[in-house]
């Protein structure tokens, strides 16, 4: 049994390491809030992330779906805890809370990414926290909006095509029915990587990568209906999204080796 136990340890010592099956990225997706079907997304997303590469889930589902008044200044519990983000290599926001005002709540949020945990930051993450007066989650985010425009199908032209996050995206996709954001700033250490055509032609970051602290932020206002999140090309996306955030996305954007799908 012992010659067993050294062999056995020798092998591992001579297994290249890049070789080796890694550790899943330990992903938290926080969603819940007014206005979309977060039951259906839920799933949608962490079943297409993870069949696309190596991340397992805690998801926690706070708030009501399509409802109004108090869900939208719901604090979501998980908030209360100083070290909110301990035990996760990155957090998904999917969530609308709109109405939240407590700058010390958002500060606390925004600072459990400015201390190095990377975030993922999707469609009405974008407006939550918005009625709020400090800058910090908006300069987390790197965008700061406050409306979008009535639920269209809309066009995405990439701008940066060469960023990681961007190879294999479509030059031109067409949304389906989707709500375009109106960013109204691009704050300095992010970098818009597609934009949406407006109603009357403006045009709005709507993928993009932000730093923001310790973190890598990578984000998008794609993502209202489900036939959005459920395409490949938004599922693919958010994927290389999220592993770029990581740091686990090669420059070709290939997940590195051990992240890819097992």
């Amino acid at each position: 049994m012992r010659y067993t136990a050294i062999g056995c340890l020798l092998f591992s010592l001579l297994v290249p390491f890049h070789s080796r099956a890694a550790e899943p990225l330990r992903a938290l997706l926080l969603t819940g809030g007014c206005c979309h079907d977060y039951d259906q997304q839920k799933k949608i997303l962490t079943d297409g992330i993870s069949a696309r590469a190596n991340v397992t889930w805690t998801i926690l589902h706070e708030g009501g779906f399509l409802n109004v008044g108090v869900e939208r200044s719901h604090v979501m519990s998980i908030y209360t805890n100083e070290n909110w983000t301990k035990g996760f290599d990155v957090v998904v926001h999917d969530e609308c809370f709109g109405d939240v005002t407590n700058n010390d709540i958002v500060n606390h949020i925004a600072k459990g990414h400015f201390d190095g945990v990377p975030a993922v930051v999707l469609h009405c993450t974008i407006h939550t926290y918005r009625k709020a007066s400090t800058d910090e989650w908006r300069k987390c985010l790197g965008v700061s909006s406050y409306r979008h425009e009535k639920g269209r199908p809309f066009e995405v032209d990439t701008l940066k095509p060469e960023f990681p996050v961007m190879k294999g995206f479509p030059a031109v996709w067409q949304d389906s029915t989707d709500e375009l954001y109106v960013i109204v700033k691009v704050w300095p250490d992010c970098t818009p990587l597609a934009e949406g055509i407006g109603e009357k032609g403006d045009k709005y970051p709507c993928v993009w990568a932000n730093t923001y602290g310790k973190a890598r932020v990578f984000g998008t206002t794609l993502g209202h209906s489900n036939k959005t999140v459920g395409s490949d090309v938004y599922l693919d996306l958010v994927t290389r999204g999220l592993l770029w955030a990581c740091d686990k996305l090669d420059d070709d954007g290939m997940p590195k080796a051990g992240y890819g799908k097992k």
